[in-house]
C-alpha cells in the first residue's frame, strides 16, 4: 500500500545506554537483532516503512559513528538518503534536517517519522493507522500516532484527547504529559482519554518548517541554511560551521506541545503491537525464554550462549560471550555478560543503567562505551 507522494523519516540516533553493555555507543540496539529474527530493529523497521513509500523515498538520519552500519544493513537505501548528523543535536534537529531537506526535494510534501528501534507486530493495522494520519496531515494537521496504553508506564509521554480515543479515528490533542507518576499514569488509563505519546509523527512539511520558524527561530534559521546547501558541493562546509549552533531539544518541547495549546494537533489511535524495546525487562518479555526456576534469557548475538538459573525468581540473563552464566538462589536480577563487560542489576534499577555509562565516560573507561 504505497501512499503517493509520502516520505519516510527514520531518526536512527542513540548512545547505547539504557541496554548497555549489549549496546554501545558504536553499535546502538537499532543495529541488533532484537527482533525475534536475524534482521536487526533497523533492517525490520526499513522492511516495514518501504510498503509505504519506497526506499527512493526513505531517508534515514543517523550519526557519524553510525553511519557505515546504516548503509552496510540496508543496501536499497540511496546513499543520498542517509543524512549524517556530526553529533547529536536531540530529536528536534534530526527530524527538521529532514524535513527541510524534502521540502528542498519536493515541496509541500507529507513525511512521516518512525523511530529505528521499536517493534510492531501487526504491519496491516499500522498500515492502515499511518493512512489515517497521513490524511489528516494533508488536511493541515500536525498528527501524531498515539498508542493506546496496555497498563500504567511512567516511562512514555501521554497524549490527552478530548474524548474517548476511538482507533483509527482522527481526534484532537489537548495536551501533551510527559512522564506522569505510577498513581497519575493509572489515572490516564483508566479514563480512556490518554494514548501514550511513541514519537510518531506524520505532517505536512512545509506547515512544520513553518511552525519550527515561529516557535523555534534559533533552531529553525541554522537548519534552513543547512539545508538549502544540501545535495550540492557545500554540503559538508555548511554543516561542519552550523550545526554546532542548533540547540539541543526534543520536538515535543520545542512544537508539539505548544502546537497542541493551540488545536493545531491531532491523533490516530493505534493498536497495532508497538513495544519501545527501552530496556532489558522489555527485550526478555517480548523474546526470552524461560531458563530453570524464576529465570528468563535471551541471547540475541551468540546463540551458544547459555544460562541456568536455580531456585531463583524474576531472574533476567542476557548471556552474549559464549559463556555459561548460571545463578543459584538470587531473586530481581539482571545480569548481562558481553565479552569486555558485565552487569548485575537490581531489576528495580534498570532505568538507571545509564548511570553506570556516565560514571564510566567521567572516569575516562570510553572503551565499554
Amino acid at each position: 500500500m504505497t501512499l503517493p507522494e509520502l516520505f519516510v523519516v527514520v531518526p536512527a540516533g542513540g548512545s547505547g545506554t539504557r541496554l548497555w553493555p549489549l549496546s554501545r555507543a558504536g553499535n546502538p540496539k537499532f543495529l541488533h537483532a532484537l527482533t525475534g529474527t536475524d534482521r536487526s530493529l533497523l533492517q525490520a523497521t526499513f522492511d516495514r516503512l518501504t510498503p509505504l513509500a519506497p526506499p527512493e523515498r526513505l531517508l534515514v538520519v543517523t550519526g557519524t559513528a553510525h553511519a557505515a552500519g546504516v548503509a552496510r544493513q540496508l543496501p536499497d537505501l540511496p546513499d543520498s538518503n542517509i543524512l549524517v548528523e556530526p553529533f547529536a543535536r536531540d530529536s528536534c534537529a534530526a527530524i527538521a534536517l529532514a524535513a527541510a531537506v524534502i521540502e528542498r526535494r519536493s515541496p509541500g510534501a507529507v513525511m512521516a517519522s518512525f523511530a529505528a528501534d521499536h517493534l510492531i507486530t501487526d504491519t496491516d493495522e499500522f498500515e492502515r493507522t499511518v493512512e489515517q494520519a497521513v490524511a489528516g496531515a494533508r488536511e493541515g494537521y500536525l498528527m501524531t500516532i498515539g498508542i493506546t496504553p496496555t497498563r500504567p508506564e511512567t516511562g512514555y509521554g501521554y497524549l490527552r484527547l478530548s474524548a474517548q480515543a476511538e482507533r483509527g479515528e482522527l481526534q484532537p490533542v489537548l495536551e501533551f504529559k510527559e512522564k506522569p507518576s505510577l498513581e497519575v499514569a493509572s489515572r490516564y488509563v483508566e479514563s480512556g482519554a490518554y494514548l501514550w505519546n511513541a514519537s510518531m509523527f506524520v505532517w505536512r512539511t512545509d506547515l512544520f518548517l513553518a511552525e519550527l520558524a515561529a516557535r523555534r527561530p534559533d533552531v529553525a534559521e541554522p537548519i534552513a541554511a543547512i539545508a538549502a546547501a544540501w545535495d550540492s558541493d557545500r554540503q559538508e562546509d555548511v554543516l561542519a560551521e552550523l550545526w554546532p549552533t542548533v540547540p539541543k531539544v526534543a520536538v515535543e518541547y520545542a512544537v508539539m506541545e505548544p502546537a497542541a495549546e493551540e488545536g493545531k494537533v491531532a491523533t490516530v489511535p493505534g493498536d497495532f503491537g508497538w513495544s519501545d524495546i527501552g530496556d532489558f525487562e522489555t527485550v526478555v518479555r517480548l523474546l526470552g525464554t524461560d531458563v530453570g526456576q524464576g529465570g528468563r534469557s535471551f541471547s540475541p548475538a551468540a546463540p551458544q550462549s547459555r544460562a541456568v538459573v536455580v531456585d531463583g525468581e524474576d531472574v533476567i540473563v542476557v548471556p552474549n560471550s559464549g559463556r555459561l552464566v548460571a545463578t543459584l538462589g538470587v531473586r530481581d536480577l539482571i545480569v548481562v555478560d558481553t565479552d569486555d563487560a558485565v552487569l548485575v542489576c537490581d531489576r528495580d534499577r534498570a532505568q538507571d543503567i545509564k548511570r553506570l555509562t556516565e560514571i564510566l565516560r567521567e572516569h575516562g573507561d570510553t572503551d565499554y562505551l
